[in-house]
């Protein structure tokens, strides 16, 4: 079970974790040990809550394929367990983020003092620029 809120978890039977053989250097060990882990996650067939897997479609993530499948490639540490943790760790940030709902904003005005130091400051530049001017 993947908890991602105190109200909000996952089955593990929902996560489809592979294990791959990691990319760069590592010398014969990258080569015969498959350490990177790639997690899938269909947002579709979830058991998330309809809004926030709305949001999650709503995302404009690379992470998220056209399909609604999440796809995370974790290959940083060299031991798989490490690899597994932060992806399932990825998986929970991605979707904790859509579970916080933005406040709206709410449109203000620049106050009196802002507007005159504005047009202060351009009187004093259009008049250094005046200055550049030929001398008669």
């Amino acid at each position: 079970m993947l908890h991602i809120t105190e109200n909000l978890s996952i089955p593990d039977a929902e996560i489809v974790i592979d294990a791959i053989r990691a990319q760069g250097a590592g010398g014969q060990n990258v080569n015969k040990v498959s350490s990177a882990v790639h997690l899938r996650f269909d947002i579709h067939a979830s058991s998330l809550p309809e809004e926030t897997r709305t949001r999650l479609l709503a995302l404009r993530d690379q992470r998220i394929s056209d399909d609604g499948v999440i796809v995370i490639k974790a290959q940083q540490f060299r031991s798989q367990q490490k690899n597994r943790d932060d992806a399932l760790r990825r998986l929970a940030e991605l979707i904790r983020s859509t579970t916080v709902v933005a406040k709206p904003r709410i449109p203000t005005r620049p106050g009196m003092g802002a507007r005159k130091r504005r047009l202060d400051g351009k009187r004093r530049r259009s008049d250094t620029k005046a200055l550049r001017g030929k001398v008669e």
